[in-house]
């Protein structure tokens, strides 16, 4: 098609009619469509509803510390879900406050304890004449939505490949004591899908902030949601509050993470990892704002995942379960390369979904999903190559999948054999 300035006026007046036609076709439909950005779909949510089963009217509610879950206290979160949490951010857990089920609400919250009573004893910044913050770019709206509510002039700082421009960065931070903080999304950045360097954590770790109350906010949502199944390919960086201590910091980082994007999105389990220092801060006013968050919710998902390694664990599904309502057929076999080596190390074996008797929940519009005609790859780690040929329908042996990326919407699959189906349809529903 050519360019809109490259047509006449008569073809820009047909094309205008032929597009006001479709639009008019697409409002008759009536469709209602939820366009929300990163909401997860109710199959998702659906595979962490063994949750609600964890905990019963005759439950045991008593937590580590002997206290009835039930009841008020245990201000900072119950030691086992500071543990879980931890150990999901990779900190001290005496370094942990657990909140409610957001860590948006808590970044929000610790701008506006910093506007309102300052940091560590310093001036609040509301009675300061001028409070900057800088902003990665392209970054995460809501973030900027925070600084930019309590009016807080937001200085753009350009994204690279390993994270923020860090010369930028130091110049600002040592030059400007006006500047008191810097958004960060360390891991798998949204929306680029960067995760910052290990030079760029430790050249954070080592600024000289010309404000001693300069925060980094470190939003690691991302932290366990993985881009590949590999673990050889999975990103990793530094602990930033080790790093800080280390560079002689230690108060300079609030770390936030929760688990919204890991069980449910509207009732997870939040915290923030900072230096004792910043959490005595914060509690002195926990002890004002609340009486406790929810004890249950995060005794709940202790009960659930039980320690960090069943965290890792949900990201797998019940492979078989999900693919029996599935006929696979295969379109392709070819070798499976080490991402980095180039070498074989097995087979993929490319399939489409040819029948799906799965049941799904229909869209708002009523339009019935289904997986029908989806590409799927069987990923086999051995150099045997599968005895099936492209038009076969086949099965997977000893499946398991992963569900990755930033949202969890990708599905990768590993098998230890794909073998030519011998039931289909019905006789293998």
């Amino acid at each position: 098609m050519a360019a809109y300035s490259e047509l006449s006026k008569e073809e820009l007046s047909e094309l205008r009619a032929e597009l006001e036609k479709q639009f008019t076709e697409e409002k008759a439909k009536g469709l209602s469509l939820d366009m929300s950005r990163g909401k997860p779909s109710a199959e998702q949510l659906n595979l962490s509803m063994e949750m609600m089963d964890v905990l019963k009217s005759d439950s045991d509610l008593i937590c580590e510390e002997g206290v009835d879950c039930r009841n008020y206290g245990v201000l900072d979160g119950i030691r086992e879900a500071k543990q879980l949490l931890a150990d999901m951010m990779e900190v001290p857990k005496d370094n942990i406050v657990i909140f409610g089920n957001s860590s948006l609400n808590v970044m929000f919250d610790t701008i506006s304890r910093c506007m309102t009573h300052g940091v560590l004893g310093s001036t609040p910044w509301c009675k300061l004449d001028k409070v900057k913050f800088l902003c990665p770019v392209p970054g995460y709206d809501r973030h900027f939505a925070i600084t930019e509510y309590f009016g807080i002039e937001m200085v753009n700082v350009p994204m690279t490949h390993t994270g923020p421009d860090m010369d930028i960065v130091e110049q600002l931070v040592s030059s400007d004591p006006s500047i008191k903080g810097i958004w960060c999304v360390p891991k798998y950045s949204n929306p680029q899908g960067y995760t910052y360097s290990n030079e760029t954590v430790r050249r954070f770790a080592n600024l000289k902030p010309a404000a001693k109350d300069f925060r980094i906010f470190w939003d690691n949502a991302y932290a366990v949601h993985h881009l590949y199944e590999e673990e050889e390919r999975q990103e990793s960086i530094p602990d930033i509050l080790s790093e800080c201590e280390k560079a002689g910091n230690p108060d300079m980082v609030y770390e936030f993470a929760s688990t919204s994007k890991i069980s449910f999105s509207g009732a997870g389990v939040a915290a923030i990892a900072t230096s004792r220092g910043n959490l005595e801060c914060i509690k002195k006013t926990l002890t004002i704002q609340t009486i406790g968050y929810d004890k249950i919710n995060q005794l709940r998902h202790v009960r659930y995942f039980k320690d960090f390694e069943g965290i890792k664990e949900h990201m797998h599904i019940d492979a078989a379960a999900a693919l029996n309502p599935l006929d696979l057929t295969v379109t392709a076999i070819k070798p499976l390369l080490n991402y980095d080596t180039k070498v074989q190390e097995g087979y993929k074996v490319e399939t489409t979904v040819t029948a799906d008797r799965a049941t799904h929940s229909p869209k708002a519009s009523g339009e019935i999903v289904s997986n029908l005609y989806r590409p799927l790859t069987l990923k086999i780690k051995s150099m045997t190559r599968p005895n099936v040929n492209i038009g076969d329908k086949v099965v997977a042996v000893n499946p398991v999948i992963r569900l990755w990326g930033p949202y969890m919407t990708y599905v990768s699959i590993t098998c230890d054999d794909v073998v030519v189906a011998t039931t289909t349809g019905k006789d293998k529903a």
